[in-house]
């Protein structure tokens, strides 16, 4: 899903260029993040180059440590399941884009009258709603403590 909307954005909207979709709220946006989550790093001095090889690496890193807790997920806890397979899938939709033009491409600009949140897209959609439910299951699900001996 993430990459097939990615590549209907790059075929019909130019870089910069927006087209709304509901006046007042949403507009889709062609907006190239080469920084990290929220635009972090976006508009850093550092060279391109560099600035992809150091996010594709944060990136990667990333994806080893939620692999690494994954399995340590029981197979009966399904949120926690489905919220890691939002997010690892999420994250390599991300860094597909990292990998193949040194950005991630966003294209979902949310507003208010004069607030505006960061530009999104699928991937991130998917990574936030998984930690949301990876954050409910710890919270809500009740784990079975061993008894003390």
């Amino acid at each position: 899903m993430d990459q097939i909307t990615k590549a209907l954005v790059r075929s019909s909207l130019t870089p910069f260029e927006s087209r709304t979709i509901i006046p007042g709220l949403l507009d889709f946006i062609h907006v190239q993040n080469a920084g990290v989550a929220f635009g972090i790093l976006n508009e850093s001095p550092m060279n391109h180059q560099l600035k992809a090889l150091l996010t594709t690496a944060l990136a990667g890193l990333a994806l080893l440590g939620i692999g690494f807790y994954a399995r340590q997920v029981h197979h009966h806890e399904k949120m926690a399941r489905f919220g890691l397979s939002l997010i690892l899938g999420g994250a390599i939709g991300n860094l597909i884009d990292r990998v193949r033009m040194g950005y991630v491409l966003d294209y979902v600009d949310v507003y208010w009258r004069g607030w505006h949140f960061w530009a999104f897209n699928v991937a991130d959609a998917s990574i936030t709603i998984g930690a949301v439910l990876v954050f409910l299951d710890l919270l809500l699900v009740t784990r079975h403590a061993s008894h003390p001996v």
